[in-house]
Formats: structure tokens, C-alpha cells, sequence
């Protein structure tokens, strides 16, 4: 079952009016839905502007957006606006308290922390609020998976601001490095959301 039918709130925010007749197809004006190896491109051209302009480097290369589409589609979320990406969100899952190297290729099934890799947003609709938009309907589907515990991410300090105003609270310097790029680790406890879950309609 996919993420948008299982889950009322991942539904698409508006609809069009019923199709009038002569016209074979319509897409949703906005949609929110789990993502696919076949999203993969779009994916990354995304990531790729977003990235390499502020950084230099991109958190996930197309291999592993691929990688990560294929063994976890579930723990993605793409906005999409006429059929078009806009932005998304993937994450894998993770079987420590801290990310350690292995975390940013490797895929734990079982682990209760789900290790957010990566959000990033078209160019055309940044300003706009859609990042923290993303990262609000992303934890309330996580608080309907009964597997995961806590949501962990790493980003530079100027990113921290925003990250906290998503609920999110630092843990301290990351053991990650990338190249002269250091990282802080930030929380987000799903688990201590569990009266929200009870109360959902998960």
C-alpha cells in the first residue's frame, strides 16, 4: 500500500475539480507521496543546485539516491506540483545512538532511528516555506511507523535555526566529516510523541 493512501494526512493538500469531459488526464495541483528509483534523476538534479553552490558537495551522489530508493522508498517524501518535483526528503534507517560513516551508505532494516539524509528544495520555490512544510508532514508520517524511535540529521551551524524550529535539538559536533566540512548532529524524538501517535489515526 503506498504512503499517500495509508496515511490521511500524506493526501494531496488540494485537488482539482472533477475532470470535464474531452480532457483524458489531470494531475493533483499538489501532492505529497513516497519516491522511486524512477524519481531518482529529478532527485538529484535537485540536490545537486541545492548543494554543490553552498558546500561543494552533495550529501547523497545518484548512485546512492538510487541506492536508498530501492531498499527504503517508505522513509522518502516528495512534493510534487503538477506532476512536478519540487522538493523531498530521504532517509534511511539506523541502529545506533550517533551516526558514525556507515550511516551515510548503509540501510540498518531494523534500527529504530530513521537517519534523514537529505531535504533539499527546487530553486524556483525556495523563500517560499516549503522546507519546513516538508519536514512537518515527513515527522508526522514517522510518528505512524511503530518501528522508529528518534529522527537524527547532521548539517552545518548556519542550518541549526532551522532545523530546530522543526523540533529537532543538537547533540553536539558529528564524528563526520566531509573533506574540510564539519557537521552538528540534531534529534528528533519520535518516541516522545507516542499520545499524538495514539491519537493520529495512524
Amino acid at each position: 500500500m503506498s504512503v499517500v493512501s495509508a496515511v490521511p494526512f500524506m493526501k494531496p493538500l488540494h485537488m482539482r475539480s472533477p475532470v470535464p469531459r474531452g480532457r483524458r488526464h489531470t494531475l493533483p495541483a499538489s501532492e505529497f507521496r513516497s519516491l522511486s528509483p524512477e524519481d531518482a534523476i529529478s532527485v538529484f538534479e535537485i540536490e545537486r543546485e541545492a548543494f554543490i553552490s553552498v558546500s561543494g558537495e552533495c550529501p547523497l551522489h545518484l548512485d546512492e539516491v538510487r541506492h536508498f530508493l530501492s531498499l527504503c522508498p517508505e522513509l522518502s517524501l516528495g512534493w510534487f506540483e503538477e506532476g512536478r518535483l519540487v522538493a523531498f526528503i530521504i532517509g534511511s534507517l539506523w541502529d545506533q545512538e550517533r551516526l558514525t560513516m556507515d550511516a551515510l551508505t548503509l540501510h540498518k532494516p531494523h534500527g529504530p532511528t530513521v537517519h534523514i539524509h537529505v531535504l533539499a528544495v527546487h530553486r524556483t520555490f525556495r523563500q517560499q516555506g516549503k522546507g519546513s512544510i516538508l519536514m512537518w508532514r515527513y515527522l508526522q508520517y514517522l510518528r505512524c511507523l511503530p518501528y522508529v524511535r528518534r529522527a537524527v540529521l547532521m548539517c552545518e551551524d548556519f542550518l541549526v535555526p532551522f532545523y530546530q524550529k522543526s523540533g529537532f535539538k543538537v547533540q553536539g559536533p558529528s564524528e563526520i566529516t566531509v573533506g574540510p566540512l564539519t557537521f552538528i548532529e540534531m534529534l528528533y524524538p519520535v518516541r516522545g510523541h507516542a499520545f499524538m501517535r495514539r491519537n493520529s489515526g495512524c
